[in-house]
């Protein structure tokens, strides 16, 4: 089997390419949307057909490229039946296969780090791709996305250290440099897992970590949900864009990463007046020490629904808010 391990430095995601090599049929876990281009000239490089982008779970920390990649190669996504991705090809189950020439991919369900996370493993149980469910001396977290630190535990123990000590584990992301582990290795060394960790002790752990939320989760998350496809990106090569980007007349817009319509900030500051600009954050953020911009209404980003509702639907509007994750949902 023809194997590659591939990283996205922003958010620490390892990506992972798996081929047959002899029939030259591919899979990709967990590609990352700024990475398409790049694993998309690897494919080619390598003479390899992609039949399958999987996502080990809805990601939080960066948006997935499996939509883009769908649309550019005509491959499949795969996601966890429990995600309730509607744009998925396949969603699957505990006992699921997925096959690529002579090889196949088994799943079986890790929720808890979200309650539809997955773990790969090659059919000869030699690697394991883990996701967040397990990191290498370490865990994902378990305080977002239908977290449950007890279903965590069951998961890791019950699905994957059940598997033989020599297998090599993969995981979603790594922060300190480290690139693989071991089934074995994690039983005995893991912090919050190994070494004859309880249950109660790794509840307890979870519960103290007080870890700031991801940066890009108000952007990720949404678009995930739509196997990360930006707007005016069809959904598959057959189908038309759900929502197509449109140019602005009247402002140099353009589609972020994860197809939210974007101005610089200079452009907004240097045009006072030209569209209505609305503050979505909280109102103690609006008054605190950061400020806020002359001529900026404060509409906190959970009424802003009702207020909206009032709103000229043709004139010109921008959100702002700290750092673009809720503007993003408002725009979206």
């Amino acid at each position: 089997m023809l194997f590659r391990q591939l990283f996205d430095l922003e958010s620490s995601t390892y990506s992972y390419l798996l081929a047959d090599a002899a029939g030259r049929e591919a899979v990709l876990i967990d590609p990352v949307f700024e990475q398409v281009d790049r694993d998309l000239g690897l494919l080619r490089e390598l003479g390899l057909t992609l039949v399958f982008a999987l996502d080990t779970h809805v990601h939080a920390d960066h948006v997935t490229g499996v939509g883009v990649l769908r649309a550019r190669t005509g491959c499949q996504t795969v996601i966890s039946r429990r995600a309730n991705v509607g744009c998925a090809d396949r969603a699957v189950a505990e006992g699921d296969r997925i096959v690529f020439g002579a090889h196949a991919l088994e799943v079986r369900e890790t929720p808890g780090h979200t309650a539809a996370c997955l773990t790969y493993v090659t059919a000869d149980h030699a690697r394991a791709f883990t996701g967040d469910a397990l990191l290498i001396r370490g865990t994902g977290r378990t305080d977002f996305q239908q977290g449950d630190a007890r279903a965590l535990y069951r998961s890791v123990h019950e699905k994957i250290f059940t598997l033989p000590d020599g297998c090599r584990v993969y995981p979603g992301h790594d922060y300190r440099g480290f690139t693989v582990s071991t089934v074995g290795e994690e039983k005995h060394h893991n912090p919050r897992l190994g070494a004859g960790a309880t249950l109660a002790q790794f509840v307890d752990t979870m519960a103290h970590l007080q870890l700031a939320l991801p940066k890009k989760i108000d952007v990720a998350v949404p678009a995930n949900l739509h196997c990360g496809v930006p707007l005016g990106v069809p959904s598959s090569p057959e189908a038309p864009a759900a929502r197509a980007f449109v140019p602005s007349a009247w402002a140099p817009v353009e589609p972020s990463a994860a197809g939210v319509p974007e101005l610089v900030p200079e452009w907004v500051a240097a045009h006072p007046g030209v569209a209505r600009l609305v503050d979505v954050r909280e109102p103690d953020e609006f008054d605190g020490e950061l400020g806020h911009i002359e001529g900026a209404e404060p509409v906190p980003l959970a009424s802003l629904g009702n207020a909206s509702a009032r709103w000229e639907r043709s004139a010109p509007l921008i959100t702002v808010c700290r750092s673009g994750g809720r503007s993003g949902r408002a725009a979206l």
